[in-house]
């Protein structure tokens, strides 16, 4: 018998930010060896904030509005960063998303306790 365990729709996208910054901070260690790691992590994480912004635009998402602008914005940081190219992100940029991420997912993580 095994038990499953079911993750709500904020815990979910709180552990794809949080995967995803784990993504990004093993791969940039390799970038110059190998940048294929380091480009699909980028992928991963513009993925996981697109799927974000696609949750937050239905009507039955309760963040307010205001929470919902701000991530919004902070998807387009994320996305403009990231479609500059994979040789124009700096470390900070990296420190940045990895930050982000990390903060987003243990907001969404405190607003699914309440």
């Amino acid at each position: 018998m095994s038990q499953q365990t079911s993750l709500s729709l904020a815990e979910e996208q709180a552990f794809q930010l949080s995967q995803a910054a784990i993504q990004l901070d093993q791969a940039r260690a390799e970038r110059e060896k190998n940048i294929g790691p380091f480009a699909a992590a980028l992928k991963a994480n513009l993925d996981t904030w697109v799927a974000l912004c696609t949750i937050i635009s239905h009507d039955e998402c309760t963040l307010s509005d205001d929470v919902k602008r701000n991530l919004r914005r902070l998807a387009q940081f994320v996305a403009d960063k990231t479609l500059a190219g994979v040789e124009t992100i700096s470390n900070e940029t990296i420190d940045s998303f990895i930050n982000i991420n990390l903060q987003i997912s243990e907001g969404l993580l405190e607003g699914a306790k309440n």
